[in-house]
């Protein structure tokens, strides 16, 4: 009896395959079957949905590509391009992130043809996916596929991000430039030179007035050609996420050529002098703290407290000489002042928004400058004139806008000015009289472009034109800041 039952088990498998086959066959056929049943209108929807599934695809895979591109580039949206293995590819449909396989046409065959109505809500014949992406970037599952295809938010020139974003090199060199420190760099060695140029002209007149109207005497123009060449290393270091310090160090030679008429007597003869000078300038000290971090409604506000030191040689003091002994109307300095002469603290905040690849800034500022005494400010050989001087507090604002155009490339233009009010002076047991024509208003126009080399080092060019007769001519500048 048990031989009987042991023979007849594999029998019965062995009937069971055609068995199989004989059903799969049938489910075909039924399939087929069930497809060659339905009308003209119907195969042309299921066809439709096909082709709707596959563009549904073809457009996540690109969405792809490009955010995989863009984290390369340190500004994917996370879960796209991350390594294998991750928890955001981990919620991808697939393994390796990408979406699923397209289901046969037979699975979308046996849905019910009649929810596909030409023109309708669900489907058109124009290629617009059956089922729309749902809000916020990602599409409802097709009926019959076997996972949704993922849709990224987030696409470029339209970065809206619900954190703080993460900006490209462009954008950070911007930041770093025109906002404040990179706080999540530990240390930055930023080597700068410059070229600031004036050039100003003044109606000097040697003579007296007869009877109130008619003068008498000598009238000359001079003018007064000047170069300031600035180096300086601004070392910065990042304490936290939120604070960092720093301190500038900068070395500056000037060139200045003194030019008056009127040698000799004769008003049509020129006469001129050139005086250099060279030693350190004003070293000053910067505290930055990070208000608020940028995100989708908030901009990145941050607060800075710099301290200038007066390393540099002072103007006062300064006699103004004749350069040569048969030319009275040639008079010049004996020499060029490197620094203010004073100790001054600037409190400022500095706002900014990036709405990639534009990025938003401004800035705000207030300088007080520490009254100093001096044992002597006149400028006349033989005179010595003690005073206490105290220069007008110094009001600074400004804003502009960068476009980062690649990922390694950005320009920018801003605004600026700077209103000073008249400066004081004070002699022994006196009191403070303003100095007149001290009061100042500085207003420039600034062109940038930055182009990071790598993610250490970073150029960045500058271009300052003054717009008023208190600013300078224009300043040139080429920046070097090497992040570690």
């Amino acid at each position: 009896m048990n031989n009987v039952t042991g023979t007849r088990a594999p029998r019965i498998r062995l009937a069971a395959i055609p068995a199989a086959a004989l059903l799969f066959a049938l489910s075909q056929g039924a399939a087929a079957q069930a497809l060659a049943n339905q009308s003209v209108e119907d195969r042309l929807n299921t066809l439709m949905r096909v082709v709707d599934e596959q563009q549904r695809q073809i457009h996540s895979l690109e969405q792809q590509v490009t955010n995989l591109e863009m984290a390369q580039r340190g500004r994917g949206t996370p879960g796209y391009g991350a390594p294998a293995g991750s928890e955001a590819v981990a919620d991808q449909p697939g393994a390796d992130g990408l979406p699923m396989p397209l289901p046969p046409l037979a699975q979308l065959a046996q849905v019910n043809p009649g929810s596909l109505a030409p023109g309708g809500a669900t489907g058109t014949a124009t290629g617009v996916p059956v089922n729309p992406p749902a809000p916020g970037g990602s599409s409802v599952a097709a009926p019959g596929s076997s996972g949704p295809a993922s849709m990224p938010d987030g696409t470029i020139g339209q970065t809206q991000k619900a954190a703080e974003p993460v900006r490209t090199q462009s954008e950070e060199a911007v930041v770093q430039r025109e906002h404040a420190p990179l706080f999540d760099h530990k240390l930055t060695l930023d080597w700068g030179i410059s070229d600031t140029y004036y050039d100003r002209r003044q109606l000097q007149l040697s003579g007296f007035l007869a009877l109130d109207a008619i003068f008498l005497g000598n009238i000359n123009l001079g003018e007064t050609k000047s170069h300031q060449v600035m180096a300086d290393l601004d070392t910065r270091y990042g304490i936290t996420d939120r604070i960092s310090i720093d301190v500038d160090v900068p070395y500056i030679y000037r060139h200045s050529n003194f030019i008056v008429g009127g040698a000799g007597g004769a008003a049509n003869t020129l006469s001129d002098a050139s005086l250099n000078s060279s030693a350190l300038g004003d070293v000053n000290f910067g505290l930055y703290y990070q208000f608020l971090k940028e995100t989708a409604g908030v901009p990145d506000v941050v607060g800075s407290l710099r301290i200038k030191a007066p390393t540099g040689t002072s103007p006062f003091g300064d006699k103004v000489v004749q350069v040569s002994p048969d030319n009275t109307n040639l008079v010049a300095p004996s020499k060029l002042p490197t620094g203010t002469g004073f100790w001054n603290i600037t409190a400022g905040v500095s706002v900014l928004k990036t709405y990639d690849p534009v990025v938003l800034f401004g800035s705000l500022s207030y300088t007080y400058n520490i009254a100093r005494s001096f044992a002597d400010i006149s400028s006349v050989v033989g005179q010595t004139q003690p005073a206490t001087v105290k220069l007008g507090d110094i009001i600074q604002f400004g804003g502009g806008v960068a476009l980062a155009f690649s990922d390694k490339d950005s320009a920018s233009i801003s605004y600026t000015m700077a209103l000073e009010p008249a400066s004081k002076t004070r002699e022994p047991g006196g009191s403070y009289q303003k100095v007149p024509g001290s009061e100042t208003t500085a207003s420039v126009l600034n062109f940038g472009l930055n182009h990071v080399v790598n993610k250490h080092l970073t150029i960045n060019g500058a271009v300052s034109v003054g717009l008023t007769p208190d600013a300078p001519n224009f300043v040139v500048g080429v920046r070097f800041p090497y992040t570690f």
